[in-house]
């Protein structure tokens, strides 16, 4: 017996709850690869970008080589806004100010665009693993009422009869967890990395902050 027949023969709803886990499984699949790819490079490049910035000899050239370390481009936006602020004037209000606030204004919302490419697929993830088993839920309880009151249409109902297409619904259920638990898996897993990632950029940026401050006040005094 085809155990998928059920799902030929069913109704809309039990064919879009299909459909809606088919696409699920997919989009979470495809945001899986390719966080893991972004972790990979960013767990690597995070390190290996700050270590070559503070090799280097002034801002500007620190900008200039961090191309080749930085592929994602995690930690280049941050060194790019410190560069902004010294380099901005002060016709409009984003250069008036003191020093320090400028580059606490620039240096967040930088922090801000780099992070939100860390979180990209998070929102995803979750939502995938918190809806799919009930999709899944609905997908059985809505074939097993159907198989229920077409062996009661035909008059005839026994146990044997009433085991396969419950059986059969019962899929539904098990595709939902299967849809469910990787989603769920990955998203605590990349959630425990991005923080690790967040904690380094966040004092590089702190870091970086004190570095143009300081440097500046050295040039004033001379």
């Amino acid at each position: 017996m085809d155990s998928l027949h059920w799902l030929r023969q069913g109704d809309a709803v039990t064919q879009a709850s299909a459909l809606l886990l088919l696409a699920m499984s997919v989009a979470s699949w495809v945001v899986i690869f390719w966080k893991l790819r972004l972790m990979r490079r960013a767990h690597v490049d995070v390190p290996r970008s700050t270590a070559a910035f503070w090799q280097a000899p002034s801002l500007a050239a620190a900008a200039e080589r961090l191309p080749a370390f930085d592929r994602e481009g995690l930690v280049l936006p941050l060194v790019r806004a410190a560069q902004q602020v010294e380099q901005a004037g002060a016709a409009t209000l984003a250069g008036q100010g003191g020093l320090s606030q400028r580059l606490t204004r620039v240096l967040r919302d930088a922090l801000h665009g780099v992070l939100g490419k860390l979180q990209f697929g998070q929102v995803l993830l979750a939502t995938v693993g918190s809806t799919a088993p009930f999709v899944g839920l609905l997908g059985t309880v809505w074939g097993i009422y159907h198989a229920l009151t077409a062996m009661a249409g035909a008059g005839q109902i026994s146990i044997e009869r009433v085991a396969g297409p419950v059986g059969e619904a019962l899929i539904m259920t098990a595709a939902g967890l299967t849809v469910a638990i990787p989603a769920v898996l990955a998203y605590n897993w990349f959630g425990r990395v991005i923080g690790r990632i967040e904690a380094d950029l966040e004092g590089f940026a702190r870091d970086l902050r004190e570095l143009v401050i300081d440097t500046n006040a050295a040039d004033s005094g001379r």
